[in-house]
């Protein structure tokens, strides 16, 4: 899939209160009726919530790195409906494809990947149904996360504070554990885990620093 602005993509710009402007692209992967119904299916079986409507309610934001160290690869990956077949570790759950709402990329540019911002997506355990993902592209010892990586996740993370005000927790995806035993916790298999590194604590914690004012809470201490 060749990735590219072009007439078809659109573009708009965010504007911040207190922040500079910067721009979100709709670069959208493949969500037909089969992932629409996969999605439904995930809500119902995984955390118990039966709805018509495959969307979050915001509550938190989850940031996330790929690995894959391209945006084309990273894209590739999400753009299916369903999972595959190298993914064993978690398909027992449910064949729903992990994605998430936002993407960025190692130079900074934010691409929105689903049809809304509050589309649901599978990206963290026990946590989708109320939790935006952001994926950054790259995150290993050969592509480390960039400093225009950092800039545009604090530009995102202000700019869905401020639009959605429901949102109370920043965490990184390694953090997701300490929410077991939490009321917002809701997997339906208690022994469904992953163990996971991303982002790192390092970019966490430059997160949070240039975050504070936003009094976003991190994860609570009652690991189980």
């Amino acid at each position: 899939m060749k990735l590219k602005v072009c007439l078809l993509t659109l573009i708009f710009q965010v504007f911040l209160t207190g922040c500079s402007s910067f721009t979100i692209t709709k670069e959208p992967v493949s969500f037909n009726e089969d992932r629409k119904q996969l999605s439904l299916q995930y809500l119902k079986e995984r955390h118990g919530i039966e709805t018509d409507q495959a969307v979050i309610d915001p509550k938190m934001i989850v940031v996330h790195y790929t690995v894959i160290p391209t945006l084309e690869a990273t894209m590739k990956a999400f753009y299916n409906a369903e999972l595959p077949g190298s993914r064993t570790g978690i398909k027992g759950a449910s064949q729903l494809n992990v994605s998430s709402q936002f993407v960025v990329d190692r130079d900074g540019t934010v691409y929105q990947i689903l049809p809304e911002e509050t589309t649901f997506a599978r990206h963290v355990i026990g946590l989708n149904y109320c939790a935006f993902g952001i994926e950054n592209v790259g995150g290993d010892k050969d592509s480390p996360l960039t400093d225009a990586q950092l800039k545009a996740n604090i530009k995102l993370i202000t700019y869905l504070k401020k639009k959605y005000s429901t949102v109370e927790y920043l965490i990184g995806h390694q953090e997701y554990n300490l929410f077991r035993g939490h009321e917002l916790w809701k997997e339906t298999d208690s022994g469904y885990r992953t163990e996971k590194s991303d982002p790192g604590i390092e970019f966490m914690n430059r997160l949070r620093e240039q975050l504070k004012t936003l009094e976003l809470q991190g994860p609570p201490s009652n690991a189980k």
